[in-house]
């Protein structure tokens, strides 16, 4: 039986010999894979802006296509954005039935008031960035079949402060509303009074509150609705005097914020001070209705609360 050996060779290179490389991606004969880099994994999961957005209430991720179809709100747990004065307008208005009122008006600044900008500066600011011309949008409408006054407030300008021009806005609508025997409807949200129009602002308490009761003389209707947040002087005067109050859900409402009410009272607040919801408990507003149901809502009261005249009509 013969055996067979065998040999391991081991080639040394001398010191002199070229070291072998790698063919490069370049110079790699056909056939030959480049080996794939892999990328490590991110914990932290990239989203493009202007798809999703987050809810602040229960942070879930949602589409922002799926948010507009349902007026900006929460399908998950119901939590109310922000909306725009237009945005709501278009969500409660049949269509093209909204004519505006004194759309050209603008503020003037006869203190010439200055804080970090001039006050024709900011305002300018602000109409560029909302393209509105103050903080409030008025003029006749069609709601389901009922002619209204309708005022819509927008937050965005200026914290929708009270200032001679929304004060006078409005009260031309409800004086108009008052001439042609049309409810008012006055969706309402503000940080309060406008400060760089001093007692010209607060003036403006006075004036609207003075056209509604002008208005209630007539027997006719005014809903207010109570958006967030409604506070201070605008919550002090009309927002308080509709034969209906309303409320979104989670809405704050109330004159001062909580923490200068505690100050000033040295005392501690019930849970959920100053929320809808607490304000309904105790009587303060009607009812709360969230926005998708808002529109509805209004047309049921409307027909609620003009039968008499309708009748009378007939």
């Amino acid at each position: 039986m013969s055996t067979t050996t065998f040999t391991k060779k081991i080639i040394q290179m001398e010191a002199g010999d070229t070291k072998l490389t790698p063919p490069s991606a370049k110079s790699a004969p056909a056939g030959f894979a480049k080996k794939p880099r892999l990328a490590g994994k991110s914990k932290k999961r990239d989203i493009p802006e202007g798809l999703w957005t987050k809810c602040p209430s229960c942070s879930a991720m949602i589409f922002d296509k799926e948010l507009d179809e349902h007026l900006k709100v929460c399908t998950k747990c119901g939590y109310h954005f922000p909306i725009g004065a237009r945005e709501r307008i278009h969500s409660l208005v049949e269509t093209c039935t909204f004519e505006e009122m004194d759309p050209s008006m603008e503020s003037v600044d006869p203190l010439n008031f200055v804080d970090k900008i001039p006050y024709p500066a900011r305002v300018q600011e602000h109409q560029k960035e909302t393209l509105l011309k103050d903080a409030v949008l008025t003029g006749l409408c069609s709601i389901g079949g009922h002619r209204a006054a309708l005022g819509v407030m927008d937050f965005s300008f200026i914290a929708a402060s009270l200032g001679s021009v929304v004060g006078e806005k409005l009260t031309r609508l409800v004086e108009r509303a008052t001439e042609k025997e049309l409810p008012v409807i006055i969706i309402s949200t503000s940080g309060g009074a406008r400060m760089q129009e001093g007692m010209l602002s607060l003036m403006q308490m006075a004036k609207t509150s003075a056209a509604l009761a002008y208005h209630a003389r007539s027997r006719l209707p005014y809903i207010s609705v109570l958006t967030h947040p409604t506070t201070a002087g605008v919550m002090a005067s009309y927002a308080s005097l509709g034969d209906l109050i309303l409320a979104e859900p989670g809405a704050m409402i109330g004159f001062a914020g909580p923490r200068v009410i505690k100050d000033t009272t040295q005392a501690e607040l019930p849970p959920g001070f100053q929320t809808a919801e607490f304000l309904l408990d105790h009587g303060l507003i009607d009812a709360i209705v969230p926005r998708t149901e808002m529109k509805a809502r209004l047309v049921e009261y409307l027909n609620f609360l003009t039968v008499r005249r309708r009748r009378a009509g007939a």
